[in-house]
């Protein structure tokens, strides 16, 4: 039988008063006292290519996948093209990117999207590039500018902080 991947990303923090009607796919659950998700305007990737076709330059707008989201998101910019190993800077601003290249890049999602830094989140600050039905990158997110809204409180969780 097949069955739907209900797993979903929970920042730290105790998750109650949450009804299993109010998440949908790509919702993060966080606490919303201490450090709550917000959306993410852009962020700033290292990004490696795996396996595309052709080469990658500012405009591209893939799907990633990220936790249980997915969304297309924009590079705006390619800001460099660097060493694997030694994360050096091989190239500023380089015109486009191809496969076996390390790079650093903006990207802005077309929809609201909750992504982390990878060494605070670490599941929400890994993402897959999906283009013709494959992988063809993988990133790290290493800085998010985030937006002023932070997602909505369920109703189950106003109702909670109503009893108390």
């Amino acid at each position: 039988s097949s069955g739907i991947n209900a797993e979903w990303p929970l920042r730290p923090g105790n998750i109650k008063n949450v009804a299993v009607k109010e998440i949908k796919r790509g919702f993060v659950a966080s606490d919303s006292k201490n450090d709550p998700a917000k959306e993410a305007v852009e962020f700033e990737a290292q990004v490696i290519i795996m396996n595309h076709p052709g080469s990658i330059s500012n405009g591209y707008t893939p799907v990633l996948d990220c936790h249980t989201s997915h969304i297309a998101c924009k590079f705006t910019e390619i800001k460099s093209k660097i060493d694997k190993r030694s994360g050096k800077v091989i190239e500023e601003n380089p015109k486009a990117i191809k496969n076996g290249d390390a790079s650093m890049c903006i990207l802005k999602p077309t929809k609201p999207m909750v992504v982390e830094t990878f060494k605070e989140y670490a599941p929400l600050g890994r993402f897959a590039v999906r283009d013709m039905k494959q992988t063809v990158a993988v990133g790290v997110v290493k800085t998010v500018t985030k937006g002023d809204s932070s997602g909505k409180t369920t109703k189950s969780a106003v109702k909670a902080g109503v009893k108390k």
